[in-house]
């Protein structure tokens, strides 16, 4: 690789401080109630929550990404807006299980105090660009955050309404309001956005061990949890497989006009369906751990078969906005999980089977394809 194509990633070097990974504890818990919500709630309607709630948080937490790509929180004023917006998304969290219910205030007033730090940071110490392009910005997040605290207050489909608005607010707010102001820096973007997808993954194998809690650890158990925990790793191969310095090398090689709009595409619209994947993964799994020998209900095997093929949308979709490989492979790999429902029907076991194999297939046909080992790179 030549010295041209280093050259912007070298110069824009600035990686994930500790309170950032601090602060990314809150967003463990935020995935744990998700899942939680999920499992208990494995239907439709359930679904639709966690993602209409996965969506909201999301936008404001990826918001985040971006506030600390351009803001270094390295000062008490900085740290301590950091605080209060964690307070926020703990109250978040904590309304997650009943937020269609009694919590929904919580979650609305959690929401609306995270906006308010996130547009008060930029503005005030963003930077002059960051600061213009917020304030553009800004009326459309605020009426986003509105939204929510207003649906937290009423009730029943008014609140699936109002909260739906707000996403669809959130989801369209690049192009009602243009991000091109804002510098995006490519080392700390694709490590902070990485970090969410570590522990989005560490949720699925902690679900592993809720789902086996009481259970006798008998050679079974021992055997479903293995390859459970085998499906999170060939999860964590298929996105981090090319390592770190791929996609740090993709997105700075867009010009610095085009280059937040390409990050909204990968690491905003695509995250959301890859980490909503991870989520359906992990409550099917919890589900699993202990039944390996017995039939699934359908809802069960969905889960599993339509959380993967979520997960390997979404980074096809991410590889398709930084110009990574062949996304076509992800999207193939979808369609085989999928197929793998009908198996769940008659046992679980031999669901979870399919799906290693699934993406062990997928790697394997997209490694022969790209002419390089079937091995994960990484950082030497």
């Amino acid at each position: 690789m030549s010295d041209t194509r280093r050259e912007p990633v070298a110069q824009s070097a600035v990686r994930v401080s500790t309170l950032e990974l601090f602060f990314d504890l809150v967003f463990v818990f935020t995935l744990t109630q998700l899942t939680r919500l999920l499992a208990d709630e494995l239907d439709w309607t359930g679904a639709a929550r966690a993602a209409l709630m996965l969506g909201i948080i999301l936008w404001m937490y990826g918001g985040f990404a971006w506030l600390t790509n351009a803001v270094i929180p390295n000062d008490r004023l900085r740290r301590t807006l950091m605080l209060v917006g964690m307070g926020g998304f703990l109250t978040i969290s904590l309304a997650i299980p009943d937020a269609f219910g009694d919590s929904g205030w919580a979650f609305g007033v959690g929401y609306f105090v995270v906006n308010a730090v996130h547009t008060g940071l930029f503005i005030l110490a963003g930077g002059a660009g960051a600061a213009r392009a917020m304030a553009r910005l800004a009326p459309v997040n605020l009426t986003s955050a509105t939204l929510v605290l207003i649906g937290g207050f009423t009730p029943g489909w008014w609140r699936w309404a109002l909260w739906a608005l707000a996403f669809a607010v959130d989801v369209a707010a690049p192009y009602i309001r243009p991000i091109g102001g804002f510098t995006i820096s490519p080392s700390h973007f694709v490590e902070r956005h990485g970090l969410v997808v570590i522990i989005a993954l560490g949720e699925s194998v902690v679900a592993i061990g809720v789902g086996a809690t009481g259970l006798p650890v008998d050679p079974a158990l021992v055997a479903v949890a293995a390859l459970g925990l085998t499906l999170s790793y060939l999860m964590w191969w298929v996105y981090f497989g090319d390592g770190d310095e791929a996609a740090e090398h993709a997105l700075a090689a867009v010009p610095e006009g085009g280059r937040a709009m390409v990050a909204m595409r990968a690491y905003g619209y695509a995250h959301f369906v890859l980490l909503l994947g991870v989520v359906v993964v992990a409550a099917g799994t919890k589900k699993v751990i202990g039944h390996a020998g017995d039939e699934l209900k359908l809802a069960q095997a969905v889960a599993l078969a339509g959380g993967l093929a979520l997960y390997l949308v979404g980074d096809a979709a991410f590889r398709r906005a930084l110009g990574l490989g062949n996304a076509g492979y992800r999207a193939a790999g979808a369609a085989l999980a999928l197929a793998t429902i009908p198996l769940g029907l008659v046992v679980a076991g031999g669901q979870l089977v399919a799906l290693v194999a699934v993406l062990l297939l997928v790697l394997a046909v997209e490694a022969r394809g790209s002419g390089r080992p079937l091995r994960p790179a990484g950082r030497p």
